[in-house]
């Protein structure tokens, strides 16, 4: 099995960026995906108000 290693960097702060903004297009899935969790955990916590 191959494996893929990557560059170590000792001064590095973050794993990830501060953002899921500076690494996710404004049209990628994930962005649907999270604000489909926020949805429904608002609906299930808040009751529906609609």
């Amino acid at each position: 099995m191959d494996r893929t290693l990557r560059a170590f960097y000792p001064h590095q702060v973050l794993l990830l960026p501060p953002s899921l903004d500076d690494w996710l297009p404004e049209d990628h899935l994930t962005r649907f995906v999270a604000d489909l969790v926020d949805e429904v955990l608002e609906d299930v916590l808040f009751g529906s108000q609609h």
